[in-house]
């Protein structure tokens, strides 16, 4: 059985429309997700601004008085090391494949200095989202083939790269929530095992198989791209343990089936695919099962007069 079950959303669909929904449900767990992944410094400026709201906190209060648990998942690496900061520190930010330090994607984790900013920035994030689980979610930007290329990086793969940022990350956290821990978002290019770089205590692993085939369970060996999934899976639970593991799937996601354009498209659920994977994700060992589930406000009720079925989601993860 699932600790959590629940949705992420974008972070400009709290409404009430969704509270309703959930309330509804038997979901204990709401994550909230700044949309813009190449823009992740902007967007988390406006998700900032957007939790400040009296009325966005009136809304994730009713939540939490009805046992819903609040998280909060942002692409913040650009945030958490602005950009402009490339003018008088070049030497933080990543070399590309010409030898060239750019400013575009993520850091030099080789670079102390970068990483103690990094923390330092995360303890003023984890100030202002504060979720209920003390599980946080500061992910690195929102881009593959983004690492580091200096001499000490080359010796680094993505993933072993992404691990020493989120050890950064918790590290600043935990200045200011003692009982924090920080994902590995295992994504793209980290869904590979570091090598050579191990997680600080509070650590966990978040697995999000975005290159999946989402017409077929996960387990189904019939789908190449399914059947690659399951060694590199195996081979993350057996470093990261599955305590607190997190399977962020995309069962739900509107945004995706929509190719991120509007008008969204019409969403039917998988109910076949949901319920074989989470019984997967359940004998796995995870504790929590969620998905995005964007492109499914207000704003696709309107389009459609229809609800998405929540519903049939909490029947088949059950």
């Amino acid at each position: 059985m699932f600790n959590y079950k629940g949705l992420v959303i974008y972070q400009d669909e709290i409404s009430s429309y969704w509270n309703g929904l959930l309330l509804k449900s038997d979901l204990n767990l709401i994550g909230i997700h700044p949309v813009g992944g190449l823009t992740g410094g902007r967007a988390v400026d406006e998700a900032i601004e957007n939790i400040k709201r009296p009325e966005t906190q009136a809304l994730l209060n009713e939540l939490k008085s009805h046992n819903i648990n609040i998280e909060y998942e942002m692409h913040a690496l650009s945030w958490l090391l602005p950009r402009e900061l490339f003018q008088t520190h070049p030497d933080w930010f990543r070399m590309n494949d010409r030898q060239e330090r750019v400013n575009d994607y993520n850091l030099c984790p080789s670079n102390k200095d970068a990483l103690d900013y990094v923390s330092q920035r995360a303890a003023i994030l984890a100030n202002i989202f504060t979720p209920t689980t003390n599980r946080y979610h500061f992910w690195l930007d929102d881009h593959t083939d983004s690492k580091c290329r200096c001499h000490e990086c080359t010796k680094l793969t993505a993933s072993d790269s992404s691990l020493l940022v989120y050890n950064a990350i918790l590290k600043g956290i935990k200045t200011v929530n003692p009982l924090a821990s920080q994902c590995y978002l295992a994504y793209h290019d980290t869904l590979i095992q570091p090598s050579c770089v191990e997680p600080e205590p509070g650590i966990f692993l978040e697995y999000a198989p975005m290159n999946r085939d989402l017409n077929i369970p996960l387990s189904d060996k019939s789908s190449v791209k399914n059947a690659g999934q399951i060694k590199p899976l195996d081979d993350l639970l057996g470093f990261f343990g599955t305590k607190n593991a997190k399977a962020l799937d995309y069962w739900l996601d509107n945004s995706y089936f929509s190719e991120w354009e509007k008008p969204m498209k019409y969403f039917t659920l998988n109910k076949d695919v949901v319920k074989r994977d989470a019984e997967f994700y359940r004998n796995k060992g995870f504790d929590t099962a969620t998905c995005f589930a964007c492109f499914l406000g207000e704003e696709y009720y309107n389009l459609y007069n229809e609800f998405p079925n929540i519903q049939s989601y909490c029947d088949a993860i059950r």
